[in-house]
């Protein structure tokens, strides 16, 4: 495996692990929308918890990529 491709691979698993998080903190949102309304349905619960997915996931993406640049040689 060549280094970009670890690199690419590293990229990914932050971005999975970020869609996790969002997707909990999502629920959690969602399932306090459903407690809060009475009479909200699953779909706008459903859309919370994706809408928490992908920002999780674009956040940790994003703070991966920075992480990345700040910890590089200073040449």
């Amino acid at each position: 495996m060549t280094e970009v491709d670890k690199e690419k691979a590293k990229a990914t698993a932050a971005a999975g692990v970020g869609a996790g998080v969002g997707g909990a903190g999502g629920a959690t949102v969602g399932v306090l929308e459903l407690a809060a309304q009475g009479a909200a349905t699953a779909l706008s619960a459903s859309v919370v918890i994706g809408v928490g997915a992908v920002a999780g996931a674009v956040t940790f993406f994003l703070g991966y990529k920075a992480y990345r640049r700040f910890k590089k040689p200073k040449s």
